[in-house]
């Protein structure tokens, strides 16, 4: 296909408008974690690194990031286990139903987040009798972290396929062996790239967490929404910020890398 000079252009502009509306906001952020004066006027007139050592002083922050690392780790070691079996069922075996079973796992991910946290919501408090607090919040964070992991795991089995399995089995391996030296080598890279997106997703989450967290508790998102108009805090609300993007752009971006390798065994 081929466009004119004056097509490639206008395509062109319309990416760098497109990029620049993304991740201009996010860039001002970082700015402003540095900007010496607490009102932020653009452009900084200084910059100083007094704000993050507050941040780094600060309880309610560092307690909320604490909370934000245990509800990731936690979800995320759930996904990986249930995200994993649910892949190998529904790609090594044929059964009724296996479609329809494929799209429930799915559909949470799609869902409005305020649709998923009011269910869940009701579901623990009303139904289950269980108090909210940081158990049903990494309960709730799963059920979209699986998805992550179940695509990943279900992608990279497709591309393998199961010749050297077979191969495996056909030399003498047991399952176990074989899934030991051939499956599970082959299936690191998209494991470890399906754990990072995962982590990604529960460290950033708000929405539902706001119907699953219990009193109380904060996570570093929640703990950024709770802080954002007030004056005194605005600084560090900054440095905070800068703190999440970094956090969730270094896994995406690796995982990104790791799910793209599938010749080198997802080194890097």
């Amino acid at each position: 296909m081929r466009l004119s000079r004056t097509t490639k252009y206008l395509l062109l502009a319309a990416l760098v408008l497109g990029l620049a509306v993304i991740y201009f906001p996010l860039l001002v952020v970082l700015l402003n974690s540095f900007n010496a004066d607490t009102t932020f006027g653009w452009p900084p007139s200084s910059f100083t690194l007094e704000w993050w050592g507050r941040a780094a002083e600060n309880e309610g922050a560092l307690n909320a990031l604490g909370t934000s690392v245990q509800a990731g780790l936690a979800a995320t070691a759930i996904a990986l286990v249930l995200g994993t079996m649910a892949a190998f069922a529904l790609q090594k075996y044929r059964f009724f139903g296996r479609n329809q079973v494929s799209l429930l796992i799915i559909l949470p991910i799609a869902l409005p987040g305020i649709v998923t946290g009011i269910a869940l919501n009701n579901a623990f408090r009303t139904i289950l009798g269980i108090d909210l607090g940081l158990f049903t919040a990494i309960v709730a964070h799963a059920t979209f972290c699986i998805v992550v992991v179940f695509n990943n795991v279900v992608a990279r089995l497709r591309r393998m396929g199961g010749n050297l399995e077979e191969a495996s089995m056909d030399l003498g391996a047991d399952g176990l062996t074989t899934f030991r030296l051939v499956t599970f080598p082959m299936l690191r890279s998209a494991l470890l790239a399906g754990g990072l997106l995962a982590f990604a997703l529960s460290f950033d989450e708000i929405i539902v967490t706001t119907f699953t967290l219990g009193t109380g508790l904060e996570t570093l998102p929640i703990w950024i929404l709770n802080n954002l108009f007030r004056p005194n805090q605005a600084p560090i609300v900054n440095v905070v910020a800068a703190v999440l993007i970094l956090a969730s752009t270094i896994p995406v971006y690796l995982a990104q890398r790791l799910s793209g390798d599938t010749t080198s065994g997802g080194r890097l």
